[in-house]
């Protein structure tokens, strides 16, 4: 059952998205050459404790900290630590969550770490980062879940890939519903499945963390002995983004962006509904 929200229940879920974006930029601001992982770690909680929210990551299924933090070739699910140091050259993908009286968001970016980084890399977050935006320009009225999966996939597989190739969409894992609780029905394919259908009708209340994973190389990952961290097979290095999005009568409102995604939707020629909080 896909979980409908009222107006009210969105601007609960704007205030967690807005808590979630400020743990992007004090994540992103510590994310240099020389920190841990679990440096970064202790920046969410902080950001977390000022605005008096909780995190929806820690405990999780027995995860063991407040973010999720992916280097180079671990897609997602990567786990805090002291001993995993970022260097120069880098890419880091940051998943966080936070909860408001109950209500959710979800978001991951991915950061370059230092400088000196490939145009292949920069091209891979560019890529990842605009089908998530091509997946949540596709949330309209009318449309149907799969339209969304299909706008992320034909975004990716249009782009060259430096070097040649293709880029792989990451097959066991996508987005989902959100609200109640961080992982709620519908699975969001970030490509299209013919066997699994067209999927619900996109209808006002419908939410949505939209989250493309891609890689350089194959789709195909694993779980480390951790039984979290994810890294694909090949040992390509990858990308995630994400961005929780309610559908609402005036529109899509992105959640988890500082502006509700206002200035990245007009670019697409869409007006982002009105923010709920301003």
């Amino acid at each position: 059952m896909v979980q409908i929200k009222s107006p009210e229940q969105i601007a609960k879920m704007r205030e967690a998205g807005l808590v979630v974006a400020a743990i992007h930029a004090a994540t992103r601001e510590a994310a240099v050459p020389g920190a841990s992982t679990w440096d970064l770690d202790q920046v969410a909680r902080k950001v977390l404790a000022e605005h008096d929210a909780k995190s929806n990551f820690l405990g999780y299924g027995g995860f063991p900290a407040t973010i999720c933090t992916s280097v180079n070739e671990v897609v997602v699910h990567g786990i805090p630590s002291d001993d995993v140091i970022l260097k120069d050259g880098d890419i880091i993908s940051i998943d966080c969550g936070a909860i408001i009286d109950g209500w959710h968001g979800d978001a991951a970016y991915t950061a370059f770490v230092g400088s000196g980084h490939s145009p292949e890399l920069v091209e891979l977050s560019r890529v990842t980062e605009e089908s998530m935006w091509a997946g949540i320009a596709a949330m309209k009225q009318g449309n149907r879940l799969v339209d969304v999966s299909r706008a992320i996939e034909t975004y990716i597989r249009r782009q060259p890939k430096p070097g040649g190739g293709k880029y792989g969409i990451v097959e066991d894992y996508g987005g989902h519903g959100i609200g109640t609780e961080m992982h709620m029905d519908p699975h969001l394919l970030n490509y299209v499945d013919r066997k699994r259908g067209k999927g619900p009708k996109l209808v006002p209340g419908f939410c949505l963390a939209i989250e493309p994973m891609v890689s350089l190389g194959t789709p195909r990952t694993e779980v480390l002995s951790d039984d979290w961290t994810v890294i694909t097979t090949d040992g390509t290095w990858s990308s995630h983004w994400e961005h929780s999005v309610a559908l609402t009568e005036q529109g899509p409102l992105v959640l988890t962006a500082p502006d509700g995604g206002k200035a990245k939707l007009a670019d697409l020629g869409i007006t982002a509904a009105p923010d709920p909080l301003a």
